[in-house]
């Protein structure tokens, strides 16, 4: 085994949902090592907008007076997962978050507040479409961070467009921000910048430490009670991509830059076993200006058009539910990509999206590149984005049709409660029928792969015949997701990340050293 560089009782990789292990490990009175492989913490989770968790019955949605039970939430989960996931570990999801909440807010470093935002199953039984099952984190101003202050990752804007980051955290960047203001006041804690951990140390079949490239240079860390791997997944590995058949291009991921995958490599290395490595958290992306698509949200008006001229989909379905019938259509060959938002000029030539997450730039580089067009009739329209006129011209034909009388009856648009968050509770169908005529690019994109390591209820890492790897847990898109196929509301890849981290460090700080 060796000797070892450093000492401490737990060693968390990653700094997205892994902050919350960290923070509990250091809470329990744990020794902790936080390595984060990029110079920026937080991870994936730093570029979500909301920073939201789906955690049932927790304090902030019962202060905001919801009456929603276990029961009907487990019920739900459960109707939209299927038997693809352990049903013990789906039911340790949903009890558990409430708890957790309870957990973080008795420290006053932490404050969460009912967000409505219905679940992604509208239609399913137990499912609530009043979105009282999601909470968000309150904003924090980046000063209160102490020695960690400026070194959250984000926003997009800040990375992608050169934007200056903003003095106020919020979203996800809050969240990240509070995890690290409380672990600034644990002597016990400590956090390395641009340390990968590039392999696990194992003795007598037990993990007991790992090596970390801290600033190019190998480390060896031991671990007394664990290592929780919460690196994210490996959506920006495209030679990993491509052998684990995940659709889609590393260039049009909104994983964070350090999803390489390297965790999971480590733990395969030892005999962990893994899961769901096909799949990842779907979404539309419009295309921009340097070539890559980012995921989209909240269309207003719009239609979807393929390569045919025909619509092909519910544009206002939930992102993960859309770019999965986007992802089926392609694999069928129905779709070919780019797909086109055909709409009209109510909103003055700018695609009706409300968040593109990465800021739109100036309109004449995306008509220059060739991803927006603009005529004054379907005929040229159709002919600019290489779609039969005709087809076009009779799919805006029926679809305006049906948004005089606010039926879909093709593909259901404004059936479900998430359908119409955007539009405030009014259909979402909006005809298209004042000229100009426009189209703009889209494409597939991702907010990170969610195949990992499998794990129990404890986020104990298992090997193919279901037993634990000793000292070895998993919690993030490091983890095969509880979730199995589906994505059945929002804040679940954030809610599980770090509610499986907080289970990963409550289980060691029971452990003996050594054990």
């Amino acid at each position: 085994m060796g000797d070892f560089d450093s000492v401490f009782d737990v060693v968390v990789a990653g700094s997205g949902g892994g902050i919350a292990g960290a923070y509990t490990a250091a809470r329990e009175g744990l020794s902790v090592l936080l390595v984060e492989a990029t110079d920026q913490f937080g991870g994936t989770t730093a570029y979500s907008g909301g920073g939201g968790v789906w955690y049932p019955c927790n304090p902030a949605l019962k202060r905001a007076g919801s009456d929603d039970t276990i029961d009907d939430a487990l019920d739900y989960f459960h109707a939209v997962v299927g038997d693809r996931t352990p049903r013990d570990l789906q039911e340790a999801y949903v009890r558990g978050g409430a708890g957790f909440i309870e957990y973080l807010e008795q420290d006053p470093g932490f404050e969460f507040v009912a967000f409505p935002w219905p679940d992604y199953y509208g239609a399913v039984p137990g499912a609530r479409n009043d979105g009282y099952r999601h909470a968000v984190p309150v904003p924090l101003p980046d000063q209160e961070l102490g020695r960690y202050r400026g070194s959250v990752r984000g926003p997009l804007d800040a990375e992608r467009l050169g934007a200056p980051a903003p003095e106020l955290l919020m979203g996800g960047r809050a969240l990240v921000g509070r995890f690290l203001a409380a672990l600034d006041k644990f002597p016990n804690a400590r956090c390395w910048l641009n340390a990968p951990l590039s392999e696990l140390i194992v003795d007598g079949g037990t993990v007991v430490g790992a090596v970390i490239e801290h600033d190019g240079e190998p480390v060896r860390v031991q671990a007394r009670r664990g290592v929780l791997l919460a690196s994210g997944g490996f959506e920006q590995n495209a030679a990993m991509r491509a052998h684990y058949h995940v659709p889609g291009d590393a260039k049009d991921t909104m994983g964070a830059p350090g999803n390489l995958g390297a965790s999971h490599r480590a733990a395969m290395a030892i005999g962990a076993d893994v899961d769901l490595m096909d799949q990842a958290w779907w979404s539309p992306g419009m295309i921009h200006p340097d070539g890559r698509a980012a995921f989209a949200l909240w269309f207003t008006g719009g239609i979807f058009v393929n390569q045919d001229g025909r619509r092909f989909v519910n544009e206002s379905a939930p992102y993960d539910r859309l770019g999965r019938d986007v992802l089926a259509q392609i694999d069928s060959g129905e779709t070919t990509l780019p797909f086109w938002m055909v709409y009209d000029d109510r909103t003055d030539g700018i695609p009706p999206v409300g968040a593109t997450n990465v800021s739109m730039v100036d309109a004449a580089e995306y008509h220059n590149a060739g991803l927006w067009h603009t005529a004054d009739t379907l005929a040229e329209l159709a002919a600019a984005i290489g779609v039969p006129p005709a087809n076009l011209a009779a799919t805006i034909e029926r679809f305006n049709k049906q948004a005089t009388v606010a039926v879909d009856e093709d593909f259901g648009r404004g059936d479900e409660a998430y359908d119409r968050v955007f539009t405030e509770g009014a259909s979402p169908l909006v005809p298209v029928e004042k000229p100009p005529f426009h189209a703009a690019a889209f494409g597939v994109s991702d907010l990170g792969t969610k195949g990992g390591l499998r794990t129990d209820t404890r986020a104990r890492v298992l090997t193919a015949d279901g037993s634990r790897v000793p000292g070895l847990y998993a919690a993030g898109n490091t983890m095969a997701a509880v979730s199995g196929t589906t994505y059945p509301g929002g804040g679940n890849p954030i809610g599980a990340s770090m509610l499986f981290s907080h289970f990963a460090a409550l289980d060691m700080a029971t452990r003996e050293d050594g054990c």
